[in-house]
């Protein structure tokens, strides 16, 4: 059996399909030695809409409502290889350009195809749109071999988001840099990954490079083809679907949505044309079937019958039966043999990764407080991870919620995939949940090892993110005053505890609005540590690649790759001016996008316009002393020198100060009501005499 599928696979590659199958007929068919493949095409007809329109000139294929030329078409990948101009060719530090704008159309920047590159020594080189950014650090050439693959010595790079459709590249020369490396050429651009490691760039003569694009078909222009998804040839795409999460209609996300299209196994042609896929006689092929059975054609494959015999057939009758059978249940037994050896070796593989961590303890879970769960009762939890469960999907990965046979509910996360990172980042989350026990800290409940990707089970956080209460409209629970200070004295104690009275200080590295949970009593809890790090207690910093999100991002660590506990300090700050003021971390003012809310902070702070950018509700019913008192703060936690901002143990002292003020101030409240309620009843006991008379009497 295992002969025929070789063959069959050998065949279905060598096959291609003819230009009937993957052209529009009565089209041209290329521009130069280009092949032209629907939905794109040359002239009005041949082209599914505007966006796959080509011009060809100079037997040269332009994507006409781009402008870009086309080097590649590629049914088979979704993609397409373009020309993209290079980026901050010799310009000074700050100027930027704009990339090809493909806002709104079904192509996207590659995720996995492309890369951002920069050239040069001495800067950073990023990219970035609205809240979206990606960037990376090159130092000066020192010895080596200069044309080596990029190490970070004259040149870096790093991956693009994902879903990026436009973007801004752009330079920052950092400091310390001397005369000469300032007049060289610096570059930054987005290029093909393949291209960079064949190490085809020549630095400082390239106009344009190759960039690839990934590209599907929208909701109506799959239906105006009279295709539907349920064909089993189309899938929505994963990039599209996170770009369109934006959207402000669900009409125009459902609109908005980009389907990717292929043959499956088995058919041949063009997805994009009605009937496109047709259906591969493999049976042509004499020798996929051994000599001593008949090959018959079924859709989509074939099948390889035995060939009659009477005598055969007699007698498989009276003795087939009971044959038939054991084999169905040793084929059984096998299967679950081999099943839990594959658990087996999966649970082998990351305790041998847990084991490795310095900091962990294991016994029979996750932790010294954690337990672990089997693959059967959280596929039972959740439903087998049904869509209905989710609470949400992150960089990382995905969180359901799930119910346990007991009616305990837990939140379930299940990453995207696991690779070596994503494998550390599961590992390292175990490693430092497992020495946190602090009522502000999301409980790490256990973990699974038996599925392909590893699960962490946590407790049930009900109510959402802070992000959510802060930036969406919530009638039903309104953030006052007193709710907010509060949220931001427990977030502060918890930080505060990670970085002093932890068994070793731990750097969150993700501190942010959307990592605040509120629980059923709105209490906060800190929230994803994949990517925070345990220290010693003599070490002051880590070196680490630059991730996090941009808006809360300390400027010190994007330049010099060092993360302090400062850095946490500094994001913090950034969580203190959301709670004030009710914005995002990146802002729009005007016609300016992009403005980052630390600074359009420290512009109203140093002008005293302080009152006029704070949320109405703290303006409301906030105490003028006491938002003073936090808004300077927060003023000091994003200072730019690290030094000057204050420890997390000292801001955390000042935010409980003004609550224990807050609270003291209630009590002398309620003392005073109390007081006014007796006298109250003094003086109508006395027949309206006052109060000091009666007692004069006495």
């Amino acid at each position: 059996m295992i002969l025929p599928i070789i063959m069959l696979f050998q065949l279905m590659v060598v096959l291609s399909p003819s230009s009937s199958l993957i052209i529009k007929p009565d089209c041209p068919t290329k521009c130069g030695e280009i092949p032209i493949l629907f939905p794109f095409g040359i002239g009005v007809g041949c082209y599914l809409d505007d966006w796959y329109a080509v011009n060809c000139r100079s037997s040269k294929p332009f994507l006409a409502k781009i402008d870009l030329q086309v080097l590649n078409f590629s049914l088979e990948a979704n993609t397409i290889l373009v020309n993209h101009p290079v980026f901050n060719t010799c310009v000074s530090a700050g100027d930027s350009k704009e990339s090809a704008n493909l806002e709104n159309s079904p192509f996207f920047f590659s995720h996995t195809g492309n890369i951002l590159f920069g050239q040069g020594c001495y800067f950073v080189a990023f990219i970035r749109h609205y809240e979206t950014f990606a960037g990376c650090f090159s130092s000066c050439y020192i010895e080596g071999d200069p044309t080596a693959v990029c190490l970070g010595i004259n040149c870096c790079q790093s991956r693009i988001p994902l879903s990026l459709q436009r973007f801004d590249a752009s330079i920052d020369i950092t400091t310390g840099e001397d005369d000469t490396t300032r007049k060289d050429c610096k570059l930054v651009f987005v290029v093909q990954e393949e291209w960079i490691v064949r190490k085809e760039w020549n630095p400082g003569n390239s106009k344009a490079v190759p960039v690839v694009l990934d590209w599907g078909i929208h909701n109506s222009s799959l239906r105006r083809l009279n295709i539907t998804t349920s064909t089993s040839h189309c899938n929505v795409f994963t990039n599209a679907t996170f770009a369109n999460k934006s959207s402000s209609t669900s009409t125009t996300a459902s609109n908005s949505l980009v389907h990717q299209c292929n043959c499956k196994g088995g058919f041949q042609g063009n997805p994009y044309l009605l009937h496109g896929c047709q259906d591969i006689d493999e049976c042509k092929n004499t020798s996929i079937c051994s000599p001593k059975t008949t090959c018959r054609n079924v859709i989509g494959s074939y099948k390889c019958h035995p060939r009659p015999n009477t005598t055969l057939v007699i007698l498989g009758v009276a003795t087939g039966l009971p044959s038939l059978l054991l084999l169905l249940l040793g084929a059984w037994r096998l299967h679950i043999i081999i099943k839990r050896r594959k658990n087996t070796k999966l649970k082998e593989k990351y305790f041998k990764c847990l084991l490795m961590q310095p900091h962990l303890t294991l016994y029979d879970g996750c932790g010294d407080r954690g337990r672990l769960f089997n693959s059967k009762e959280l596929d039972k939890a959740t439903n087998h991870f049904n869509v209905n469960r989710i609470l949400g999907r992150g960089g990382q990965g995905t969180v359901y919620k799930g119910m346990l046979a007991d009616g305990k509910i837990i939140a379930v996360k299940k990453p995207k995939a696991i690779d070596e990172r994503k494998l550390e980042e599961f590992i390292n989350e175990i490693a430092i949940l497992s020495q946190i026990n602090h009522r502000n800290v999301v409980k790490l409940l256990g973990c699974c090892l038996e599925t392909e990707v590893p699960l962490l089970i946590y407790e049930f956080i009900p109510n959402g993110t802070l992000y959510q209460y802060l930036h969406a409209q919530n009638e039903e629970f309104p953030l006052t005053w007193e709710r907010r200070l509060q949220i931001a004295v427990e977030v502060a104690e918890a930080l505060s505890y990670l970085h002093s009275a932890a068994s070793l200080p731990i750097y969150h590295r993700d501190v942010k609005s959307a990592n605040i949970l509120l629980d059923d009593k709105y209490r906060a809890k800190v929230a994803d540590f994949g990517t925070s790090r345990s220290i010693a207690i003599d070490q002051t910093h880590v070196t680490t690649k630059v991730q996090g999100t941009f808006g809360y991002l300390d400027p010190e660590y994007f330049q010099s790759s060092q993360f302090t506990d400062k850095s946490d300090v500094y994001s913090f700050g950034v969580v203190l001016l959301e709670l004030l003021t009710g914005q995002k971390p990146i802002i729009s003012i005007g016609l300016e996008e992009g403005i980052s809310l630390a600074n359009h902070f420290m512009v109203s702070m140093e002008e005293d316009n302080l009152f006029d950018i704070l949320d109405p509700q703290v303006k409301q019913l906030g105490k003028k002393e006491e938002i003073v008192t936090i808004a300077n703060l927060a003023k000091s936690c994003i200072n730019t020198n690290g030094k000057k901002r204050p420890m997390m143990k000292e801001v955390a002292m000042v935010l409980e100060g003004i609550q224990a003020t807050q609270k003291d101030r209630g009590n002398v409240q309620q003392d005073y009501e109390e007081v006014e309620h007796e006298r109250t009843e003094i003086t109508e006991s006395w027949g309206g005499v006052s109060t000091s008379t009666a007692w004069g009497a006495i």
